[in-house]
């Protein structure tokens, strides 16, 4: 199933699943996170929490922070 046939809410708490799973298991605080990413710690927080849709550009800098591809936070 396609991710636009979900809705928003199932997405951003996936994404927030998966930034929490990977930043956990990177050992990395959520304001380590947010530093490397180059965002507000509370943009990790709310995201993680599913509180928060965010942008394409923060999606990029949260992967490119964990080292993982953008796929692997949205599968």
């Amino acid at each position: 199933m396609s991710l636009e046939l979900y809705p928003e809410q199932v997405v951003r708490e996936k994404i927030g699943r998966n930034v929490r799973e990977l930043r956990e298991q990177r050992d990395l605080t959520q304001t380590q996170l947010a530093e490397k990413a180059g965002v507000n710690i509370m943009t990790v927080s709310r995201t993680e929490r599913g509180e928060h849709a965010p942008s394409t550009n923060t999606l990029v800098r949260l992967a490119e922070a964990l080292n993982v591809p953008l796929s692997a936070l949205l599968d």
